[in-house]
């Protein structure tokens, strides 16, 4: 199964990681840039418990075997 993502309601989204790195599970998206036709260029998330920020490719966010919507 896949998450329904939309990129136009990417930023501020919500996420949790399944599988938690370094005490990092929550994460929030924090930039989302769009080229001229209107494609994602870039997706920067944020994890809440560090601010650390990782440049994601938003595609990635679909798969939720390693990420689920919402903080859970």
């Amino acid at each position: 199964m896949t998450n329904p993502v939309n990129p136009k309601a990417l930023l501020h989204s919500k996420w949790t990681k399944v599988v938690v790195d370094n005490k990092e599970k929550h994460f929030e998206i924090v930039t989302v840039l769009f080229n001229e036709n209107q494609q994602v260029e870039k997706c920067v998330i944020q994890a809440v418990m560090t601010n650390k920020l990782y440049d994601i490719d938003w595609h990635d966010l679909k798969n939720d075997q390693t990420w689920i919507i919402g903080w859970n």
